[in-house]
């Protein structure tokens, strides 16, 4: 439990831009200070542009892992504490400045985690076809932004650039037999569109080495259990004993068995689907007349430095793979946010354990991806959290809360009619799971802002 001291007994508000994972372990860790016997009293407000909470556990975790969705409860539970509220459908500098936060609150923490990718930078990029993960895993998770996006899965094969986690979900999502693909939670646009998909190959290409990726093994091993997938691995490429070096960590040794696994046991000739790993390769040009008809890749080796950091080094040969449609999985990016400093280069907001690097005097403070970038797991946001909470109970225990001179609630409802608060929500959630519950679905995912307005009306 955090503990601070504190000369005053009248509330501080503190207002968290961001509802999904690190927004509300910080919610939940300044709500406890509440409940403590530090004798501070903290309110939270979490802010969110979206009519609906949660983050990437709503839009971005495979449909096909409830388990990992099911952290939800959590912060379900935090949400229906004592000085705790939402606002939904409120975006930051379009409906309410940074300034306008700070006239009311005592502090600010920004949760927003990081909204667009990371580019490959080669030619081809923008063709119709190359489509960037966070844009298709929205589109499949039902994201409002990517309700229009139509990815062309009239093709056999699809290409997936990246080596890790994300890499891994869209390729699956591809692949799922229907049956699969029907239990889950997949928005009813995109689980239509995935039924009827020609796609019956994913080509998964990491341009270092299977030592060197970033796959959990979890993910890894539950690819033997999907029903008609064949999973290639070149035995070249994960050969013997390549999981006996004692100095890798035990996670990635536990991968290199599963891929060994895989490439001794060769793929089932029979499975009407083909998931195939094709590690040492980079992206050159993705090709195509007015859209995308093929990739090129660069063939690599794998130099160590004098830092001791494996490198991907071109070899200069190349290989051009035929498809319709590629998957750009390279990693997540933080967006700048109005009048906050920013680093274009890492993504993030410049800061000190969570307070943002400026003005002594600051009351701003991150967590999350925004703060570290898109590293680790939705668990990892739990320690993130507490660090900056623990900075921000500290800095509020020496100033006077705010005077605030006029009712959040009632500015924002005037600032913004389309608010939907934790009220609203609820109905929302309701309504989904309802509509879920006969086809034996968690929820039918609603995708329309409009929908979403009315059905959080009263």
């Amino acid at each position: 439990m955090i503990r601070v001291e504190n000369h005053t007994a009248r509330s501080h508000h503190v207002a968290i831009v961001g509802s999904g994972p690190s927004g509300f372990y910080a919610a939940a860790a300044l709500l406890d200070a509440a409940d403590s016997d530090s004798g501070l009293d903290v309110r939270v407000d979490m802010y969110d542009r979206l009519a609906t909470p949660w983050g990437l556990v709503r839009a971005g975790v495979a449909p096909d892992h409830p388990k990992i969705k099911s952290v939800s409860s959590q912060y379900d539970k935090t949400a229906e504490r004592e000085g705790f509220r939402f606002f939904g459908h409120v975006s930051l500098g379009e409906d309410v400045t940074r300034d306008e936060l700070l006239e009311r609150y005592d502090a600010i923490v920004y949760a927003v985690g990081s909204q667009t990718e990371r580019r490959l930078g080669i030619p081809g990029e923008d063709l119709p076809g190359s489509i960037a993960s966070v844009d298709f895993v929205g589109w499949y998770n039902g994201h409002p932004d990517f309700v229009d996006l139509a990815p062309p899965l009239d093709t056999e094969r699809a290409v997936v650039i990246g080596a890790g986690n994300v890499a891994l979900d869209v390729a699956r999502m591809l692949l799922l037999p229907e049956a699969d693909l029907r239990a889950t939670d997949t928005a009813d646009h995109a689980l239509d569109a995935l039924v009827g998909s020609g796609v019956r190959e994913a080509l998964i290409c990491g341009r270092r080495g299977p030592r060197e990726a970033a796959f959990t093994t979890t993910e890894l091993r539950e690819l033997a259990d999907i029903d008609d997938l064949a999973v290639v691995v070149d035995p070249e490429q994960v050969p013997a004993g390549i999981a006996d070096d004692d100095t890798l960590p035990k996670g990635t040794r536990r991968n290199l068995d599963i891929l060994r696994g895989f490439a001794e046991n060769g793929p089932d000739p029979d499975a009407g689907h083909r998931m195939e790993f094709r590690f040492y390769r980079s992206p050159v040009e993705i090709r195509g007349d007015g859209k995308v008809e093929e990739i090129v890749l660069g063939i690599n080796r794998l130099e160590t430095g004098e830092d001791g950091r494996t490198r991907a080094v071109d070899t200069g040969e190349r290989e051009t793979v035929p498809t319709g449609l590629v998957l750009r999985a390279v990693g997540y990016k933080g967006l700048a946010l109005p009048d906050v400093p920013f680093d274009e280069s890492s993504g993030t907001v410049p800061h000190t354990e969570g307070r943002i690097d400026g003005d002594e005097h600051t009351r701003e403070y991150v967590v999350g991806w925004i703060k570290r970038g898109p590293t680790g797991i939705i668990g990892t946001n739990k320690k993130d959290a507490n660090e900056t909470v623990r900075h921000v109970l500290a800095d509020l225990a020496e100033r006077e809360p705010i005077e605030h001179a006029d009712d959040i609630e009632a500015w924002l409802r005037d600032r913004c009619p389309d608010l939907v608060d934790q009220a609203g929500w609820r109905a929302i959630d309701e309504h989904e799971r309802g509509r879920g519950e006969p086809h034996g679905r968690p929820r039918v995912k609603v995708v329309s802002r409009d929908e979403l307005i009315k059905l959080s009306r009263p």
